[in-house]
């Protein structure tokens, strides 16, 4: 239903109805999340039956997000953090009686999940940080009494690879230069170099994991070449073995047989994802798969045997379908859709295109039209108002597909752009090295390059562009708005960082062991050289610059970027008297996962752009509702605000 051709928020940013299905090992069972009183919990059903599913966890706090079966078949472990800290538990539900155990009852540490094998049905290899804030040791820890076995203390590596056995096979460290070693576990337990990996090459060349035998070691890997391909390397004979390539994008996805780990499709997305099959029976199914539904497949679950798939049919345009299939009766059976509502709505295309950049780089980028538009061509009648969605990271990338922000803003009358920038991951190493040392500025210019396209385009009115993002979006909205005043009507910052000095002071400690990572591709904040150059490329020594409306989010737990790096900007705009809005949520970290949360900033945003762009909004109403949000500057700059308030 639409409030005035309006797509209310709740439709597009309330929970889903189901997400994030699962096949229990042996395919006797099917899992998913779905809401208990308006929190995300886990269901359970036969396999036979899905449609009987009952909830069996009880969580009435943040919902659960991330979770996976065990090889018991009657365990599923999840995690859960405290208000965004990040300090994850990891905790395990029986199926037969739904009750759970926090297998990591310790305060202020982060548990990481390290291995699951079916050759240790009853214990899960976990990584934790309670001795050393730093590193995370390596523990065996039983299912059912939560009693844990030290496997491997951690003295300085960045983490391990293990295998099917739990044993520590690999370990990994940032070196001084700011590249990468993998050092090998000898007999007496002391480590060798194993494999050298140049700067150039750390953020696209890493293990992924083993065959069945542990004798050959998958990893993807750049070097030598520019496009991260996907190898093969003998343990025994150290010969290595090209799988598979592609001269224009990373390795984007594998697809692994369960039970022998043989690596049956390769994948690599560029503009789209495409799979290279290696093996003919997969290719078969995803033929056949491809004739039952819309949309790019992904294989989301497997049964061990690999009979049982739960299959993803992903749309730009609509929801999620999931099916359950059949691969020895090659039947595709239809499960649910990930937002039923979305079924009756007119939702807007999203087009995908390639941007060249000033110096020569391709800039691969995703746009949606104004839903008044309609999806016949893929330029506007007239250029429209236009916001350009800044993804974070920066070592992240955007993708094809269903967003519910596109959907939210091309619905309130905007043209949306999405540009992967240099340093974006999947393009291959020279394109992500061309962003060391770039914040703010040639990272910075190719955003700016592809607000030229779109005005040349005649996709967006030059008056009438906002900026706006999370993390390193919230930082690139922040340099948008100082480095570049004039080019953009407003900006919407999102837990992103003002003061890159500050900003790596105040890494978590678990992110210390990679911070040369840091140092050579962002700034050295031990030298006065990298200092400076920190200093000059922080958007809070240019507050001054500052012409046009900014509205930041902020969690108050957030471990990544601090809450002082919003109060600090913020705090230096109230004394220079600029205007700005501050939205806070007290009980949420890096990006705001709690449903409530999630929809009364959004309601905020669309109110904010709609002074600025001249757009829709559906107003506030009760969208503040079981939300936490506090508003410490600026709402009387929003319509509705400080009366929702």
């Amino acid at each position: 239903m639409a409030i005035d051709g309006l797509i209310p928020r709740k439709t597009l940013f309330g929970n889903p109805d189901k997400a994030s299905p699962q096949i229990s090992p042996n395919g006797e069972y099917i899992t998913f999340l779905a809401p208990v009183n308006g929190v995300l919990n886990i269901w359970l059903a036969k396999s036979t039956d899905p449609h009987s599913a009952i909830p069996i966890t009880e969580d009435s706090d943040r919902g659960i997000r991330f979770y996976g079966w065990t090889y018991t078949n009657e365990h599923i472990a999840y995690i859960q953090d405290i208000g965004g800290d990040e300090n994850w538990h990891v905790y395990v539900v029986n199926i037969n009686n739904h009750e759970t155990k926090d297998l990591t009852p310790y305060d202020g540490v982060q548990a990481r999940f390290q291995e699951i094998s079916p050759k240790f049905p009853n214990d899960l290899l976990l990584a934790l940080n309670d001795r050393d804030p730093q590193l995370h040791d390596v523990y065996k820890v039983n299912l059912d009494t939560g009693d844990r076995t030290l496997v491997q203390q951690n003295d300085g590596f960045a983490g391990y690879i293990t295998d099917d056995n739990f044993d520590v096979r690999f370990a990994t460290r940032v070196t001084e230069d700011g590249g990468s070693e993998l050092l090998q576990k000898e007999e007496d337990s002391t480590w060798k170099s194993f494999i050298q990996i140049g700067i150039e090459d750390t953020l696209t060349t890493s293990p992924i994991g083993f065959d069945n035998t542990g004798g050959i070691l998958y990893l993807v890997d750049s070097r030598n070449r520019d496009t991260a391909a996907l190898i093969s390397l003998n343990l025994t004979t150290g010969e290595t073995n090209l799988i598979a390539e592609n001269p224009h994008a990373d390795v984007s996805d594998t697809m692994v047989d369960p039970n022998n780990k043989n690596i049956q499709a390769v994948a690599f997305t560029h503009e789209r994802k495409t799979w290279i099959f290696l093996d003919d029976h997969v290719k078969k199914d995803l033929a056949y798969l491809e004739s039952v539904c819309q949309g790019e497949i992904e294989i989301v679950s497997q049964s061990f045997d690999d009979g049982i798939w739960i299959v993803a049919f992903v749309l730009d345009n609509g929801p999620v379908r999931f099916y359950t299939y059949n691969r020895l009766n090659q039947q595709a059976t239809f499960l649910f859709t990930n937002r039923d509502s979305l079924d009756s709505l007119n939702l807007s295309s999203m087009h995908s295109t390639t941007i060249k950049s000033r110096d020569n780089f391709d800039l691969v980028s995703y746009y949606t039209l104004p839903a008044s538009h309609g999806n016949q061509t893929e330029i506007p009648e007239a250029p429209c108002p236009m916001v350009l969605l800044v993804h974070g990271g920066p070592w992240h990338r955007d993708t094809w597909g269903y967003s519910a922000l596109h959907q939210l803003l091309s619905n309130r009358g905007y043209a949306v752009l999405s540009v992967n920038f240099r340093g974006s991951t999947g393009f291959g190493k020279a394109f992500i090295n061309a962003a060391n040392l770039e914040w703010g500025r040639n990272m910075h210019n190719d955003l700016l390059d592809a607000v030229k396209w779109a005005i040349d385009k005649r996709i967006a009115d030059p008056d009438k562009i906002a900026i706006m993002g999370g993390s390193y979006g919230g930082y690139a909205t922040l340099i948008g708005l100082t480095a570049t005043p004039g080019i953009f009507a407003c900006g919407i910052d999102i837990v992103g960082p003002s003061n890159l000095l500050t900003l790596i002071n105040s890494i978590p400690p678990y992110w210390q062991p990679q911070i040369e990572l840091w140092a050579s591709r962002v700034g050295d904040h031990r030298t006065e050289e990298g200092r400076n150059l920190l200093s000059e490329r922080s958007p809070l020594n240019y507050i001054n610059n500052i012409s046009e409306p900014l509205l930041i989010g902020q969690g108050a737990n957030d471990p990544r970027v601090n809450q002082a790096e919003s109060d600090q900007i913020v705090n230096a705009m109230i004394e220079k008297g600029i205007p700005v809005t501050y939205v806070l949520y007290p009980d949420e970290g890096h990006g705001f996962v709690r449903p409530d949360n999630n929809l009364s900033f959004f309601a905020v945003a669309e109110a904010f752009l709609s002074t600025h762009l001249n757009g829709n909004y559906e107003p506030i109403n009760d969208d503040f509702k079981g939300a936490s949000v506090t508003v410490p500057v600026g709402a009387s700059e929003v319509p509705g605000l400080s009366e929702a308030l």
